[in-house]
């Protein structure tokens, strides 16, 4: 038999998501192993309830090389207390935590990648196992969602908070209003969602305010992008009516972009070593070269070269030198 999102989850939890005060725990996924006939995998998580109000669901480590998200959110569960919020928060710090903890952008134990697991699946593997318990348990409770990413390992990306929009007018702008207060100086709008087996389209899918970013990449620790990933947290559950006392702060008025197609990507035509002609930030024109692949193996033989297939502003480029054909070597986005 097929599952579907209405069968159960195999997870399960201490947790009470609906008592009042703070808690820290785990979501307890089952993995048997040699090791470990009867185990689990502890997925950290912490719940904070103080009375009736929104709920914000915040979550990072969907990719375990993204550094930014994981550590913002495990300061906010050691230091934000119930009296500061009204309502609910949700944080869910390594959503795949066998990535988070190897390091690495898919899960060590079954390759999957989490973001290209929803609607997940209650009996497959960890990867997909988690997405499901997350569509189905806690996208549910939630009035915002953000999942906090970077570029990882293999992206450098100019810092911005994103917005994902769908096919509901008031949904969306519900988002965009959230995306302004989180209070980034570059926002991005993602108008085009060609996957929706990403974690903000299945929020999005679910009425939930679905807001994203890349803060950081190279699979470094940006200081400047947890600097803005603290206070624009804070913004956002600000922004939400959640926390109180909390005054939204920016550094001015921020660049709305958005991605709107397939055209806005370059990829690599050739295995080999691409040289990038181009840095971030950059606007660039149609036609222009991104860069070529090399060949150090047949230096005799000529680099092939790619090309933008419209005009932007480059926002993300590939970070290692080595490249397969198919590999994302750029993206744009244009000005709102």
């Amino acid at each position: 038999m097929t599952a579907t999102t209405k069968d159960k989850s195999l997870i399960w939890t201490e947790v009470d998501y609906e008592r009042e005060g703070k808690q820290v725990g785990f979501l307890h996924l089952p993995h048997s192993v040699t090791r470990s006939a009867y185990g689990t995998i502890p997925i950290p998580i912490a719940v904070l309830r103080n009375g009736e109000g929104p709920t914000v669901f915040l979550m990072a480590g969907n990719h375990g090389d993204e550094y930014e998200g994981q550590i913002v959110l495990n300061r906010m569960i050691r230091s934000l207390a119930p009296g500061q919020i009204r309502g609910r928060v949700i944080i869910l710090p390594a959503a795949n935590l066998p990535a988070a903890m190897d390091g690495a952008r898919v899960s060590p134990i079954d390759g999957g990648n989490l973001n290209r697991a929803f609607p997940g699946d209650p009996n497959g593997t960890p990867t997909f196992a988690i997405a499901h318990y997350i569509q189905t348990v806690l996208f549910p409770m939630a009035d915002f969602h953000h999942d906090l990413h970077s570029g990882g390992s293999s992206l450098d990306m100019l810092p911005f908070c994103s917005a994902r929009l769908g096919a509901d007018e008031e949904l969306n702008e519900k988002a965009l209003a959230a995306l302004r207060a989180f209070g980034a100086s570059l926002s991005f709008v993602w108008a085009y969602t060609a996957d929706q087996r990403l974690s903000s389209a299945a929020a999005v899918a679910q009425g939930v305010v679905a807001l994203g970013g890349e803060f950081g990449g190279c699979g470094r620790v940006s200081i400047s992008g947890l600097k803005l990933v603290e206070r624009g947290v804070r913004n956002l559950l600000a922004h939400a009516g959640v926390l109180k006392d909390w005054k939204i702060q920016n550094d001015g008025p921020t660049r709305m972009v958005e991605l709107k197609g397939q055209d806005y990507y370059v990829y690599a035509p050739e295995s080999g070593l691409f040289e990038p002609f181009c840095e971030l930030g950059d606007t660039v024109a149609a036609g222009q070269p991104c860069g070529q692949v090399v060949f150090p193996d047949d230096p005799a033989r000529d680099p092939v070269a790619c090309h933008f297939k419209r005009a932007g502003l480059l926002v993300c480029k590939r970070h290692p030198g080595r490249v397969v054909r198919g590999d994302c070597v750029a993206h744009l986005a244009t000005d709102r």
